[in-house]
């Protein structure tokens, strides 16, 4: 067994392409239009879908924002440098929510960032 992806609803199909690709660096894997019932799928990622979990974005159609509830926590991608990540975020007009710097209470070096829908990437460098 191995994890295949994770699904997250979006507002703005192009909005949060343009982010996890131009952003956050990952390659469109594939895209699907299902008009007859109002909603488009597209999946992204870093490596092949038959290797790594990749990220699933569920578009439906007329739904132009969600309530994020208390229950959902992060997604985490590994980074080789997070202080020079952040910087290229910024640059590129990502918002990063938590600067890097070591953890509470560790000396991990993490930060976060937040994507079009409010949703948590958080960062780790590469161990």
């Amino acid at each position: 067994m191995r994890m295949l992806h994770t699904m997250l609803r979006i507002g703005d199909l192009e909005k949060s392409l343009q982010f996890y690709q131009e952003v956050l660096g990952m390659k469109l894997l594939r895209k699907h239009d299902y008009p007859e019932f109002e909603f488009s799928l597209a999946y992204l990622g870093y490596g092949d879908e038959t290797e790594t979990t990749v990220l699933e974005l569920t578009h439906n159609w007329g739904t132009e924002s969600y309530d994020l509830g208390n229950a959902y926590g992060h997604i985490a991608i590994g980074v080789d440098d997070v202080y020079k990540t952040c910087d290229k975020i910024k640059e590129l007009g990502g918002n990063v929510v938590r600067e890097a710097g070591p953890m509470q209470g560790g000396d991990t070096v993490i930060a976060f960032v937040e994507d079009p829908d409010g949703y948590k990437i958080e960062l780790l460098e590469d161990f």
